[in-house]
């Protein structure tokens, strides 16, 4: 199965073709993928057959809500190498989770899907305004984490000069920028306001830095964010979506143009919104939970795999293909706090929402007896200096009252100093959760 070829250098023909011809190619690419995964998988032959489908009676995509769902526990399950749906001797790369909270998941790549992804990373980039001219610097993770290695194989494939950077070493990031004039940047949106601050903290202006696209990835962030962002560093920041179980980053890209939230590249992955609780398929317009089905994945095809991801299916404007709205949190992070439910997201939006008050934040849950509470560390603008401490407590009370408005729960403020709430060097770590297991 080879990736759709470019038409003109430009668009490739299936990004504006009809629905009628997307939906065509999703059915005979949907139908291999399922019978791929059938032969090939011991996994999905005993899930089918459990469930009592089978691949050939798969004779419209809506047929595909007969098929159980795949979840990360099964990928565990069936550690090191239970899924992979050809010969290792076929696999040409093996990547995984950091495996904190139980064993990692484990995905495997032939030669054939690096290629269809270093392909789909490009046609994300372009989709994000990048050509063959531009400079960029990957300060995503490299290493057995997704997005290094699948941005950098992407930037390359489009004609790019790489920096491959990697994350941390935060005034090294700002050196690079200064002395090589990258006009692109691939990182985590949290990151990205640490380098910033590093700029800033060196005496320098980031709005005059070679930097004009950052696409931003890996962690759910919010408008205001973007805007925070936008504003700071001078430059358009759009939104890339990708999962290591359903390939990497490149699932779906945010297009310049619209900025309107990310295309799923549907002619390589089926997606759908199911309800979490009861897993009944829900129309487009309605949030639920994102769930991917691989449609051309040779090592490592995914069925119905539930992402946690919370968001909903929306028409096509810039590409034929939908957009998925903005993740608004995950079914699997949900903080249910005295029967209120919350997503680190939303305070988020409260915080960046002030304009007295940074976007590093960091929530706290506990609990006393039988009740939980919430505590939100934040950092003001540092451009507020040195605050009193009435000026710390108006500015609590001010974010306490905007969370139990807009949220619906009760939280403790506490105003930290600028540089207090511990920086990242990746994937932000937004919640503390100390409340007893079990």
């Amino acid at each position: 199965m080879n990736a759709a070829k470019q038409v003109n250098g430009l668009l490739e023909s299936v990004e504006t073709c009809s629905t009628d011809e997307l939906r065509a190619l999703q059915l005979q690419r949907l139908r291999w993928s399922l019978n791929h995964a059938y032969k090939n998988v011991p996994f999905y032959r005993a899930s089918f057959d459990a469930a009592g489908v089978h691949p050939s009676e798969l004779a419209r995509l809506e047929d595909l809500a007969r098929f159980p769902f795949t979840l990360k526990s099964d990928l565990r399950d069936n550690y090191p190498f239970g899924m992979v749906a050809t010969p290792m001797e076929d696999v040409v790369r093996i990547h995984a989770s950091s495996g904190t909270t139980g064993r990692p998941t484990v995905v495997t790549y032939t030669r054939n899907d690096i290629d269809v992804w270093a392909n789909l990373v490009a046609r994300s980039m372009r989709a994000a305004g990048v050509t063959s001219r531009d400079i960029v610097q990957v300060s995503y993770g490299y290493g057995l984490f997704t997005g290094g290695l699948g941005a950098h194989y992407g930037a390359e494939r489009l004609g790019c000069a790489v920096i491959p950077m990697s994350g941390g070493q935060t005034e090294k990031q700002v050196q690079l920028i200064r002395d090589f004039q990258p006009t692109v940047i691939m990182v985590t949106p949290s990151y990205m306001l640490n380098i910033a601050d590093e700029f800033e903290r060196q005496g320098l202006d980031p709005r005059k830095s070679s930097l004009r696209v950052g696409i931003f990835g890996a962690e759910p962030w919010t408008n205001a964010m973007r805007e925070e962002i936008e504003e700071r560093m001078g430059l358009d920041a759009v939104d890339i979506y990708g999962l290591s179980e359903v390939m990497g980053p490149g699932v779906a890209q945010e297009c310049l143009e619209t900025k309107d939230g990310p295309t799923i590249w549907e002619d390589f992955f089926y997606p759908e919104i199911i309800d979490p609780d009861t897993g009944e398929v829900l129309p487009d317009g309605e949030e639920g939970e994102l769930v991917f089905t691989s449609l051309v994945k040779e090592a490592f095809p995914i069925i119905r795999y539930r992402s946690r991801d919370l968001s909903r299916l929306l028409p096509g404007t810039a590409r034929t293909m939908r957009r998925m709205d903005r993740i608004t949190g995950r079914s699997d992070d949900m903080l249910i706090i005295r029967g209120v439910n919350v997503f680190p997201s939303q305070v988020e939006e409260r915080i960046c929402a002030h304009g007295k008050l940074a976007p590093h934040y960091q929530l706290e849950v506990s609990r006393e007896g039988n009740v939980d509470s919430l505590a939100v560390r934040v950092e003001p603008q540092p451009s507020l200096g040195q605050l009193t401490e009435a000026e710390r407590k108006a500015l609590g009370q001010e974010l306490a009252h905007s969370i139990k408005s807009y949220v619906g729960i009760t939280a403790a403020i506490e105003i930290v100093n600028v540089g207090g709430v511990e920086r990242s060097q990746g994937k932000a770590k937004r919640v503390v959760d100390l409340r007893p297991k079990g």
